[in-house]
């Protein structure tokens, strides 16, 4: 506990919480559609292939907002972005519940979703930006914990759903996003870490380098398996095992809340331990977990200790790939967490197609979790290689955060800047 309050005096304690109740409205309602998929589906009689197309629009719109709300925080500050989307948020709830009377309006919806899963990188800036950069890895979990939103939609949404009609919980949603707008304009601060005096290039400078597509590809796994899964898992759990559909979202809860909490815990060790350390084991995991929950099929209780070992594992890696972000990028962490987690989440977007074109062309879903199992082994052999040069440049072995800046530190924090002073 002392420990926690001489961290939180580096930084400031109510703009991280405001980030944190921000980010997580924003994923409870970011994946409302596939809470209340198993009622979706029964209104609108669809297949397994358009489930999966349904549950993936709101992830890749998501995605694609993400780094144009990034860029849009460099210009008008984060705390001010932050009260723009959530504004449009209420909006593209009130179109659910007014207007949705189609699988074509499903889809459009499945966009305005989106809205709402572009607030990750403006979150975990704004939450981190007042800490120093030894605790920035446990700040940006915190605020990434966030993500427990997805929790609380799938336990919440499903009764909701059925008490008072799948369309009425979008209104129900509409109201509730008041009230992080109502916390963010009295506690939050903006936090002063940004180069108000740097180009757009420079804001921009993590799309032309090599390590940005690198973290963006990792945390396609890492954060697209959590955000895929929690948008599959009620209809896995209905379609599997026979379930309820408010048993369904009780089984994705335990899941997701576990990934949403290990994420904290990911983002402490990375501090201590590195982020590529800790991203190495993570990917292991979850490639070994994948394939058993495929292959697990036949038994509800074995596949769900399997995916809650799986996502605490997924969890765990997204703090620690973003304890590396803001060492590699520390005057743009913003735009280079906006970019990363656009491209990551799009990860998310193929988990839920995978998944329903494997059960509709190969008759089982074992071969969508197969698939995602060997990407993730694809990007730890990536990772491994990439790591010998990241560790002479930018971060200690195994990913730490350097005590003091070096000269190679300083190049790769502020590349197209210092390359003008040279």
């Amino acid at each position: 506990m002392t420990s926690f309050k001489t961290f939180l005096k580096t930084g400031h304690g109510p703009t991280l919480f405001a980030a944190f109740l921000y980010f997580s409205f924003s994923c409870c309602i970011w994946v409302l559609n596939g809470a209340m998929a198993p009622f979706i589906g029964e209104t609108f009689d669809l297949s397994p292939a358009q489930k999966g197309l349904m549950l993936s629009v709101p992830i890749i719109a998501g995605a694609l907002m993400r780094f144009p709300l990034g860029i849009l925080s460099q210009y008008i500050g984060r705390k001010n972005a932050t009260l723009v989307e959530m504004g449009l948020i209420a909006v593209a709830m009130l179109f659910g519940f007014f207007f949705v009377k189609s699988f074509n309006d499903l889809l459009a919806m499945g966009v305005l979703l989106g809205i709402a899963g572009a607030s990750f990188g403006v979150a975990l800036s704004l939450g981190s930006g007042w800490f120093p950069p030894q605790h920035k890895g446990l700040a940006m979990g915190l605020v990434g914990a966030g993500n427990v939103g997805t929790a609380v939609s799938v336990l919440v949404a499903p009764p909701l759903a059925q008490w008072l009609g799948w369309q009425a919980v979008y209104g129900v949603a509409a109201g509730a996003i008041l009230l992080p707008m109502v916390v963010m304009v009295v506690f939050a601060k903006e936090p002063p870490d940004i180069d108000s005096h740097a180009s757009f290039r420079e804001h921009i400078a993590c799309l032309f380098e090599k390590d940005g597509w690198v973290f963006s590809l990792i945390y396609g796994v890492t954060f697209g398996g959590f955000i895929g899964l929690t948008t599959f898992l009620p209809s896995y759990y209905y379609d599997q095992f026979g379930v309820s559909k408010v048993q369904a979202g009780q089984l994705t809860m335990l899941a997701a809340f576990m990934g949403a909490a290990v994420r904290v815990v990911g983002g402490w060790i990375s501090d201590r331990w590195g982020g590529v350390n800790t991203l190495t084991l993570v990917l292991t995991v979850v490639a070994g977990g994948l394939v058993l929950v495929g292959i697990s099929s036949s038994s509800l209780v074995l596949t769900t200790l399997l995916l809650i070992v799986c996502f605490a594992a997924l969890g765990a890696g997204n703090g620690a790939l973003f304890q590396l972000v803001p060492l590699r990028w520390p005057a743009s962490t913003a735009v280079a967490g906006s970019m990363i987690g656009e491209i990551g989440a799009l990860g998310g977007g193929l988990v839920p197609n995978a998944m329903g074109l494997s059960k509709q062309y190969l008759g089982s879903y074992t071969w969508g979790f197969v698939f995602f199992a060997l990407l993730s082994l694809v990007m730890l052999g990536v990772m491994r290689v990439m790591q010998i040069r990241w560790t002479r440049t930018w971060a200690e072995k195994g990913g730490r955060a350097r005590v003091a800046a070096t000269p190679s530190a300083v190049k790769y924090a502020a590349p197209r800047k210092t390359a003008r002073q040279r």
